[in-house]
């Protein structure tokens, strides 16, 4: 059920990042970058984004409460909330690393939740300008084309797919070398979801595993991927849920490929 236009949000976005997020690309100083934990980065545009889209989020929506990452930083409690009623679900730079090093891919992401469902979402690439965009039961859009991601499911060695190994448990430590010996292609991930969910959804990859499962990382980028066919899942196949503090999260670009890593994970 759509709560509010896509239109208006879209615009937002684009607004923020041409306004506060690309002035300060590679024209940033020692002082404007900060770790907020250990390999975590943070800078001013990231406070400054989030503020700004804050701000037109709540004009929009006024009934929602606003979760943005910037602000779970210094009040993490924001997060035991997240599954009860309306919700604004802000990631102002997905990939800080990157837009801190001057280099691509980073993207300012939106969900809309209520009760810990995500019903709309919002995926904008700031350097490019495209917008992935979807609705609950209405479908994935990039720049308002329809998404569908494929059905297939290719043989194990034609599987290519990303792996995120900066948080994995010791006991997961071999987790990527058992993966490599049974799939085809296997890349680091870039470090920039609102990169790779897209790039899942259409058929860039087959897919992605990820142990971090922060809300504003894959709330937005689940939906999408859902909406477009594929679908994100825990290693037990339970579909993913912004309001789950779990772990382990296979994301593909269809079912079949879904299942097809679980087995091999197991």
């Amino acid at each position: 059920m759509i709560l509010v236009p896509a239109t208006p949000v879209a615009t937002l976005l684009r607004t923020v990042a041409a306004d506060v997020v690309l002035p300060r690309f590679r024209f940033m100083s020692a002082a404007d970058v900060a770790e907020k934990s250990v390999g975590e980065l943070v800078t001013v545009a990231d406070k400054e984004a989030e503020l700004a889209i804050g701000a037109g989020l709540t004009g929009l929506l006024p009934a929602a409460r606003l979760i943005g990452e910037e602000d779970c930083a210094g009040r993490p409690e924001l997060l035991d909330s997240i599954g009860d009623g309306l919700v604004w679900l802000v990631d102002p730079i997905d990939g800080t690393g990157n837009f801190a090093a001057g280099r691509a891919p980073f993207a300012i992401m939106v969900a809309l939740l209520r009760d810990g469902v995500t019903l709309q979402s919002w995926i904008l690439d700031p350097l490019t300008g495209r917008l992935a965009y979807a609705e609950r039961g209405a479908g994935a859009f990039l720049d308002e084309v329809p998404v569908r991601a494929s059905a297939d499911l290719p043989p194990d060695r034609a599987l290519g797919g990303i792996l995120s190994e900066a948080f994995l448990p010791p006991e997961r430590q071999q987790l990527g070398q058992s993966l490599r010996s049974r799939v085809g292609t296997v890349v680091a991930t870039q470090r920039c979801a609102g990169h790779e969910y897209p790039l899942v959804a259409t058929g860039g990859r087959d897919f992605a595993i990820y142990w971090r499962t922060l809300a504003w990382d894959h709330a937005a980028g689940a939906l999408f991927l859902a909406e477009a066919g594929g679908c994100a899942v825990y290693e037990d196949g339970t579909p993913y849920s912004p309001a789950s503090h779990r772990r382990g999260l296979i994301l593909a670009r269809n079912p079949a490929i879904a299942n097809r890593i679980r087995q091999l994970l197991g």
